[in-house]
């Protein structure tokens, strides 16, 4: 019966463990599917900023459109959103 127990158990830690993989490769998919792009971000909206910001990462933001500071966007929209693959860059038509 222990042994039953057991195998039981470790089954289930088994499948518990291939769940999680599975969840955490669809995330690392959808981060793939992104890129930074500078200058678009709202205050207090932005996913982080460049060494060139003034203030440690996500959500600091002071002001919009910060052109040192990022947000993830889908690949391919980040120029048509007026913004600049490239820190501190100024944004096309700004």
């Amino acid at each position: 019966m222990k042994d039953q127990i057991t195998l039981v158990s470790a089954a289930m830690a088994g499948l518990f463990a291939v769940s999680l993989t599975a969840a955490s490769g669809s995330a690392y998919a959808d981060d793939m599917a992104k890129e930074k792009c500078f200058g678009v971000a709202k205050a207090g909206q932005n996913d982080c900023g460049s060494n060139k910001s003034k203030h440690s990462c996500a959500g600091q933001s002071k002001v919009d459109n910060d052109p040192n500071d990022f947000k993830l966007v889908a690949k391919g929209t980040c120029e048509k959103m007026g913004g600049s693959m490239k820190p501190g860059a100024a944004p096309e038509g700004k």
